[in-house]
């Protein structure tokens, strides 16, 4: 099609779009995120589309790929409009039965639907589903109704119209002033006001200006940016655009990890899309405000989320953080003023601009408006992408959204903010979740990250984790860090095998306070949070490492073993079928004993005994029943 040449032009071919499609034939959405494709989701949209032709029904049904609907787990997810009917974990073979029975003749397939835990009935509207009620959906929500590679279905919905209303109605300094006013912080972890980081950039000297989206969301089970990237990368660019706009820039990049394929995928899609329309390049929307985009694709590095180390990347050095003796907004890519935001932080911008700052300021809490994609991962029923307000509480997060733990368990620490967050015990499941109160209690918003733990995690070896990672993603730039995870890394090594000493709890809160004070960015500085908030709350755990030589867990492989009872054994063969490392001695009729020297710990055995027999257990630093130790006995026949 021909560019759009003015405000009037977008408007005129929205309504178009708007009047060409009929919101009340039912519309089937098939997610088409990296979670759901992983199980197949694309097949099953090309099942849709062939048996939706072969009933008969091509020209009444219409079909759409989309992004990602933020229930994860229970992928690919189907969600038939206009009745929002949803239907989860759909494959090929619930196709036929979905297209005949519902869109046929309006009836429900019930195996598809969601089953309450708690009340055992079936669920079959997605605004119902715990899940999703209990969320605030205002940047995911568009998810499900975009395909993303299709820039007219985010016109349609009104895509774009803060865009022109930013360049034709209010100009930059009232733009500038709706963000500064909305409190808009900054998501990507370190809750920044965006208005005054746009403000800085937009004075400093120094000509050209760069704006940057930053789509290198390194932290282990976070994949929020990833999500609004591949699901609605337009309500990223627009924002971008927007923010260049007043800034004062004609240069923007898209930072994105070189694992995101999909993310990439789109957003270049988008761009050339936007491009073909008018809506990046020379004069755009014939406003004399030009603009363009480029996109460089990371290396993994996690370290180069760190906004000086990206924009050294972006270069084309190797990505190392800098000393930001001048920050990044007056000195950034090429020595010039950079202004660098999250891919959240930018698709929240257009919301703002269309609907305003008393609007977006009522959702949320004081300082902390807006709202937070959340990764919600581990030990909680639910794991998926959770959009909620800030200053929602833990509690409904895991429990309510969440569906609590499996199986029963107890609920233990939820650690968010990414491998440099901290661990946040039981004790502080109530605390409303904001940039403020994470901080307080030792952890940190991050870029959303959310990992939720149950009894059976030791807190110790979750340290020695993030450490580890923390270590192999150390640039090595400065001594404070690279020496400092190095040494910590060591000695949580030892107290998680059994070696720990005393002194070694002060150490390591003396090795990270060196670290918090002299690293050269951020990495490095919260870098200790996980050993410092599972100290604070779980000091004990520690102590019985090293005073005990026990995990309290069972946990650590070191100071647990797996031993057989010799009155419950039954001597039915299978754990010495199914041991991988030919530990078990025994035959049939003779109670089975477990060779130590050749365990390896990997607790097979305990996942195979059944459970009416409960003959093998575990223990940690605990007394050895003697019966356990050795000998035989004839089991009597049963």
């Amino acid at each position: 099609m021909a560019k759009l040449g003015s405000p009037v032009d977008l408007e005129k071919f929205r309504q178009q779009l708007v009047s060409q499609r009929d919101l009340n034939l039912p519309c089937v959405t098939i997610c088409s995120g990296t979670g759901c494709q992983a199980y197949r989701a694309a097949s099953v949209a090309d099942a849709f589309v062939r048996e939706i032709e072969n009933q008969g029904l091509k020209k009444k049904v219409n079909v759409r790929r989309t992004g990602c609907h933020g229930f994860c787990e229970r992928g690919p997810i189907v969600v038939i409009f206009p009745q929002e009917i949803c239907y989860l974990g759909v494959n090929n073979e619930d196709v036929p039965e979905i297209v005949s029975q519902t869109l046929g003749q309006n009836k429900l397939v019930e195996s598809s639907l969601y089953k309450d835990a708690k009340t055992d009935k079936s669920i079959a509207y997605e605004s119902e589903i715990p899940f999703y009620k209990n969320q605030s959906r205002i940047l995911l929500g568009n998810n499900r109704l975009i395909d993303p590679q299709n820039i007219d279905d985010y016109i349609a919905l009104g895509g774009y119209s803060a865009l022109v209303k930013a360049l034709f109605e209010l100009g930059a300094d009232k733009v500038l002033q709706m963000v500064k006013d909305a409190n808009l912080r900054g998501r990507g972890g370190g809750g920044f006001p965006t208005g005054i980081k746009w403000e800085t950039a937009r004075n400093a000297p120094g000509e050209p200006k760069f704006v940057i989206v930053n789509a290198d969301e390194g932290d282990p089970g976070a994949y929020m940016n990833r999500s609004l990237l591949e699901g609605n990368p337009h309500s990223v660019l627009e924002g971008l655009i927007i923010g260049a706009y007043v800034i004062g820039s004609n240069k923007g990049f898209v930072y994105v990890r070189q694992e995101y394929p999909l993310a990439v995928q789109n957003i270049t899609t988008a761009i050339e899309q936007a491009q073909e329309y008018g809506l990046l390049g020379e004069n755009i929307l014939g406003s004399g405000f030009n603009f363009d985009v480029k996109i460089h694709r990371g290396a993994g590095a996690f370290v180069s989320g760190e906004s000086s180390a990206l924009m050294t990347a972006i270069e084309g050095r190797v990505g190392e953080p800098r000393p930001k003796y001048i920050r990044t907004t007056v000195s950034g890519i090429e020595g010039k003023p950079s202004n660098l935001n999250n891919v959240e932080t930018w698709a929240n911008v257009p919301l703002i601009i269309s609907k305003g700052v008393d609007w977006f300021k009522s959702i949320g809490s004081r300082g902390n408006t807006g709202t937070k994609i959340f990764s919600l991962v581990g030990k909680v029923n639910n794991t998926g992408l959770v959009e909620v307000p800030l200053g929602t509480t833990l509690q409904e997060i895991i429990f309510n959204i969440g569906g609590g733990i499996p199986k029963g368990k107890r609920f233990k620490a939820v650690q968010t903010g990414g491998p440099s967050g901290g661990c946040i015990p039981e004790s502080l499941l109530d605390m409303p979740v904001d940039f403020d109160e994470l901080a307080k209690v030792g952890s940190m918003m991050g870029s959303g990250g959310m990992i939720v733990m149950d009894e059976d995690t030791c807190m110790v070896d979750i340290a020695r984790y993030f450490v580890n990672f923390l270590c192999g993603e150390s640039c090595g730039k400065c001594v404070p860090c690279r020496e400092g995870l190095r040494q910590m890394l060591i000695i949580l090594n030892n107290i998680c095998s059994g070696k720990g000493k005393e002194g070694d709890i002060e150490l390591l809160q003396e090795i990270s306070e060196v670290m918090q004070d002299a690293s050269l960015c951020a990495l490095g500085t919260t870098a200790a949070n996980p050993v410092l908030s599972t100290i604070k709350y779980f000091r004990d755990e520690y102590e019985a490492h090293i005073r005990e030589k026990r995990c309290p867990a069972g946990a650590c492989r070191d100071l647990v073993a797996y031993y057989i009872l010799p009155e419950k054994c039954q001597a039915c063969l299978i754990c010495l079928r199914n041991c991988p490392a030919g530990a078990i001695i025994g035959k049939k009729d003779t109670v089975h004993v477990i060779d130590q020297a050749k365990c390896t710990k990997c607790g097979t055995c305990i996942e195979v005994c059944p459970a009416r027999f409960g003959a093998v257990v575990k223990l940690s630093g605990q007394t050895v029943p003697v019966s356990a130790l050795g000998g035989t006995k004839v089991i009597r026949k049963r």
